[in-house]
């Protein structure tokens, strides 16, 4: 009698012949549904091509009538090679002309014109080469019939240009006053040596809409002052308030506060400040204070915080003063969702400037791809293109329930502050510090 063990080394070989047999016949299937698709395109390309002749011919006979016909203002006038896009691949026909004999002058086919578009503005060519195919292998991935050209990558560089283009166009010049917006992230990305300025809009629903890029050296608060002027001029809605969430730039800062006297409250990002703190110090001890600094920001009232962050600065006054200085400067705008009372519900969404972190992050999947920058309409181009590529897939904010109640502590605070410039009082550039100074009402 057979083993056990023998018995169970023929059982499993059966089953590994049974499954290799299994996977040849569905490799066979698959191959096979590849020729199938093949074959339909090829079928469908001459059928698209037939459609198009007919359409031609129709209108030659609504312009010059029938073959051999006389009296017609308009008459045939052989052919010529000409070529139309169907879909995003361009083939070539033969052209019927017609020729108004009174004027002498050819009679252009409407049809003809409208087939030399490329299909939807380029979209399928303009979503292929900005998730990373090259141009120089477009023809092998894109190429279905013999019969196809104007696929170079020339051809499809130009042809990608004038998508983004429009892309860009589209996002500098669409309308904001269809949006309700609570909160504005600002921030800048490098490309090479040059820069971009991008300000991401949150909706009083959570959504993230991107509102604008601006190409800049720098963060001057001169050119970012004149982008959230050009904000304003396309409809942005700032009358009840925003929170302007930024990474401790001063030009952004400024900017926002000039543009917006009244109506702004800055969010300074804490992540940024607690970076810059730990950077004074030591290595060895820069995870604790990191930690010590987070602890204290995560304090759920304004008070709590306060306290807990000017004990920090005196401890570290004695360890490094520079350290300190770097804590409490601009320490009350990182509070501001601190004395909103917003923090435990907003703190971990609108406390950094992460949410915009992320979107530049994902950014590079797309610009990180180019190899050279040429010139300031290229790196505009490239990112308003990535960046409405990745807009309709931007989740809601963490606590988007709260943003209700955001804007009714903006709008109270912005009509504290209107109050008080109306009555003579010194305009507040960031809300006030109750514990550290009070302006008594009048």
């Amino acid at each position: 009698m057979e083993s056990i063990a023998k018995k169970t080394r023929k059982w499993k070989k059966k089953v590994t012949q049974r499954r290799k047999t299994l996977e040849d016949m569905m490799s066979l299937n698959e191959i096979d549904d590849i020729d199938v698709k093949v074959s339909m395109i090829q079928s469908l390309i001459p059928l698209g091509l037939q459609a198009v002749n007919e359409s031609l011919q129709k209108e030659v006979m609504l312009l010059a009538g029938s073959k051999y016909e006389h009296g017609k203002k308009n008459v045939r006038w052989g052919k010529q090679a000409g070529s139309v896009y169907l879909l995003d691949q361009k083939v070539p026909l033969t052209l019927p002309r017609v020729r108004n004999k009174l004027y002498n002058v050819e009679v252009p086919l409407s049809c003809y014109k409208k087939l030399q578009e490329p299909y939807k503005e380029d979209e399928q060519v303009f979503k292929k080469l900005l998730n990373g195919l090259s141009t120089h292998n477009y023809r092998e991935a894109a190429e279905l019939v013999p019969e196809v050209f104007g696929i170079s990558a020339s051809n499809l560089s130009r042809r990608f240009k004038y998508a983004s283009a429009a892309k860009l166009k589209h996002l500098k010049e669409r309308r904001l006053d269809k949006y309700d917006f609570v909160a504005v992230v600002i921030d800048g990305k490098r490309f090479a040596d040059d820069g971009l300025v991008i300000a991401l809009g949150i909706t009083i629903d959570g959504k993230k809409v991107v509102l604008g890029v601006e190409q800049m050296a720098t963060e001057n608060h001169r050119p970012i002052a004149q982008f959230l002027q050009i904000l304003i001029e396309r409809g942005l809605r700032y009358e009840d308030g925003l929170l302007f969430i930024v990474d401790g730039s001063k030009g952004i800062i400024k900017a926002v506060e000039q543009t917006f006297p009244t109506t702004s409250v800055i969010q300074r990002c804490q992540y940024h400040k607690i970076e810059n703190v730990v950077s004074y110090l030591p290595k060895g001890t820069q995870v604790l204070w990191r930690s010590k600094l987070r602890a204290a920001y995560k304090e759920p009232t304004y008070e709590a915080a306060v306290r807990s962050l000017d004990k920090l600065s005196v401890e570290l006054h004695n360890i490094n003063p520079s350290a300190a200085s770097s804590l409490k400067e601009g320490l009350e705008e990182t509070l501001s969702l601190h004395r909103l009372g917003l923090y435990t519900e907003l703190g971990k969404s609108l406390g950094s400037t992460n949410c915009i972190e992320s979107v530049m992050s994902r950014l590079g999947q797309y610009t990180d791809k180019v190899d050279r920058w040429r010139g300031g309409e290229h790196i505009q181009r490239w990112a308003a293109s990535g960046l409405l590529a990745l807009e309709p897939r931007l989740q809601r904010i963490r606590g988007s329930r709260y943003l209700k109640l955001l804007r009714v502590r903006l709008h109270e605070e912005t009509a504290k502050r209107q109050k008080k410039q109306a009555l003579g009082g010194s305009t507040i550039n960031n809300l006030e510090a109750g514990i550290h100074q009070s302006i008594p009402e009048n």
